[in-house]
This record gives C-alpha cells, structure tokens and sequence, in this order.
C-alpha cells in the first residue's frame, strides 16, 4: 500500500531567518494523522537564512540526524563537538541522558538548507554521543546508499534503533531496487528534483509512505535526491 503526502500539505512557517517544513506534528504545527510513523518522529526542512540559527538548547533520549541539501551548517555540543556539516555529510546525535547544542549558518552570504530527522531509539538513558560521516556524490549517484543504520554497516553512522536510512541521487534512465522484509515499512521523502517511486511520480517535498510492499523502486528521475527510511 502506497500513502502520498503531498510537499504542500506539510506544516509551514516562515520566522523571517528561518523558514520550515514540518512533515510531523511539531513545535505549534499540531497534525493529529501525522505524529509519527513508527520511530520516525521528525522529518523538518530548514532553509536558515546567513548568520542565523538555532541558540545553545537541549535534548533528550533521541537519535537525531541532519542531512545538508544546500549550504553548511556549524555545529557545537555539550560533549565538546564542533564541526561543520556540508552536502554529503550526515551528523548523528545520540542525545541519551540530555545534550546541548546549537546550530548556526556560518556564512555571511549564502543560505543553508536541510533535514532534521528524530527517531525515537530502542534504549532510553544512555550516554550521549556524536558521530559525523561524509558519502561521496559518485556513492549516491544512482543508487541507495546506506547512511545510517543499527550496526554502522558499510561505513554508515550507527543509530540506536533498528532503522536503516538511505540516500541517493537520480537522473535520466538511473533506477535503484531496496527489496524489504516482510515485518517493515518504509517512508520516501522526495528532498529535491522529481521521481518516480513504485509506479507513483513524486516532486520535491512530497513523501510516501508503503506498507505491505515487497520493494522500493526508483526511478525515472529528474535531478532528485532521495532519502529512504527502512523502518520496524
């Protein structure tokens, strides 16, 4: 079973150095048909203007992910982390016990734009911890590539959940098969470009989510990037 949710039924607001998409409930966007599926909490699109950001603020018992589409973004924590996050990069943040952070858009000239992504972990109460890997366009390009996962496999970043999340980068005749378990469900959000998932065209913003399916397939797309939620 395929479920569209269309790019433009998203929550938005826009705070003038910050303007955002959020695909469940969140902060003052309350949607009672959209608070989760599954561990996937959040699923927000940021476009934070030059200079601005997000204040040093906490976090708890959360795995939390940031996928840069455009720009970069500078991040600091209370476990002594600083780092700056470009396009390729994905940034996991196992908040456990509580973390501080804050998040800020270095540049003077140039907008940043990207995914927060929360899922809920499987343990409550751990130590929180941080890690920060870069794929490659040429490892996106045409294919799923592994970016998070509960075993850190192929290189990808480990989560404390039993999720695995893919990326990848479609044009022209590239297509991509994830064949999937019979006990899991998937959610495909489309981040940029236009794409055809399992028959159904989707554009930039829009998500599906499929249950009872055998497989995600990919393609017909047109300078889309793609994030893949594999998911209990």
């Amino acid at each position: 079973m395929l479920t569209l949710r269309p790019a433009a039924e998203r929550g938005h607001f826009d705070h003038g150095w910050l303007e955002t998409w959020h695909s469940f409930s969140f902060a003052d966007y309350h949607d009672p048909a959209h608070r989760r599926f599954g561990p996937l909490r959040v699923l927000n699109e940021d476009i934070v203007q030059p200079g601005r950001g997000f204040e040093t603020h906490g976090h708890r018992d959360m795995e939390i992910l940031t996928w840069i589409l455009e720009g970069a973004l500078e991040h600091r924590d209370s476990m002594g982390n600083g780092s700056v996050i470009v396009p390729g990069d994905v940034q996991r943040m196992s908040a456990g016990r509580g973390v501080l952070h804050s998040e800020f858009n270095p540049s003077r000239e140039a907008r940043v734009r990207l995914l927060q992504i929360w899922i809920h972990p499987t343990v409550q109460g751990m130590e929180p911890s941080y890690e920060q890997t870069h794929f490659a366009t040429g490892e996106r390009r045409g294919r799923l590539r592994l970016i998070a996962s509960p075993d850190g496999a192929l290189g990808s970043v480990r989560i404390h959940q039993q999720a695995r999340v893919h990326a990848g980068l479609f044009d022209g005749a590239e297509q991509a098969r994830l064949p999937l378990a019979a006990d899991r469900r998937v959610y495909v959000h489309v981040a940029r470009g236009t794409l055809e998932v399992n028959g159904m065209r989707t554009g930039a913003g829009d998500a599906l989510r499929l249950e009872d399916e055998t497989a995600v397939d990919l393609a017909h797309g047109t300078q889309a990037e793609v994030l893949v939620f594999d998911l209990p």
